[in-house]
């Protein structure tokens, strides 16, 4: 069975997802921000929801769902457990926690506990997909406001080890930006300054940069690069023992002054 990812361009810069069954006319709804241009985008697609998934709690990936609730109330509303217990989800319906399975087309995806940039943060991952929310950017992470850093370093770990052709659906279109701050952290990684150019032009056109792949993070993203060489020497610059922990928390903690 073969799922079909639309991307809905919602607020400033963040993203929202359906992730379409074309047989049975059906789509769960990933992270609506809002809900006209959600409902706009399934119409068109000729497609109506029949869930929710929720990545975290942050109002620019959940505002949305109280108006998809008015069209649509019978509407089950996923998010984490830990979201749940603390109502931090507007008319969610079902708790999930690390591990739970999830079918959607007769395809299967896990949901993934990934705590750092909230500690309810979950990923939805299948058939190829990962949808990360503001976990893994591409070529970069969230920011990181509930847990700590070795939380959030172990849930991009976790993330980075999923097969390389695992294609990333993420939370933000910050690609452009991450890579100019990648750039500054690995002046000669060629594969930087080439992924640069081409999102340039990308975004010159107007093209979302969306999906990314795992291969491509492992060679450009610096959140995920903690053990590369030149990653290394920016985060000593910075104070940073040898440590993954360390060099990763350097390394973000410079990225949020960029």
């Amino acid at each position: 069975m073969t799922l079909e990812v639309l991307v809905i361009p919602l607020l400033r810069d963040n993203h929202g997802y359906a992730l379409v069954d074309r047989s049975s006319g059906t789509a769960v709804v990933i992270d609506p921000s809002e809900a006209d241009p959600v409902s706009t985008a399934l119409h068109a697609a000729s497609v109506r929801p029949v869930a929710v998934w929720c990545t975290h709690h942050h109002a620019d990936h959940v505002g949305g769902v109280p108006g998809l609730l008015e069209r649509h109330p019978e509407l089950p509303v996923l998010g984490s457990a830990f979201d749940l217990e603390h109502g931090r989800i507007p008319g969610q319906t079902r708790g999930l926690r690390d591990g739970d399975e999830l079918v959607h087309g007769g395809v299967a995806f896990d949901a993934l506990s990934v705590p750092g940039h909230t500690l309810g943060a979950l990923a939805y991952v299948g058939a190829g997909h990962a949808f990360t929310g503001d976990t893994l950017f591409l070529a970069g992470c969230g920011r990181v406001f509930e847990g700590t850093m070795p939380q959030m370093r172990a849930s991009l770990a976790r993330l980075a080890s999923l097969p390389a052709s695992t294609r990333l659906w993420v939370g933000h279109e910050y690609t452009a930006r991450n890579l100019e701050f990648a750039a500054t952290v690995e002046p000669e990684n060629v594969a930087v300054a080439a992924r640069l150019e081409a999102v340039r032009r990308r975004r010159a056109a107007f093209e979302t940069t969306m999906p990314g792949t795992i291969g491509e993070e492992l060679a450009t993203n610096p959140m995920l690069r903690w053990d590369a060489e030149a990653v290394l020497r920016f985060a000593a610059r910075r104070g940073a023992a040898a440590t993954p922990d360390e060099v990763f928390a350097r390394v973000r903690e410079a990225k949020d002054a960029f």
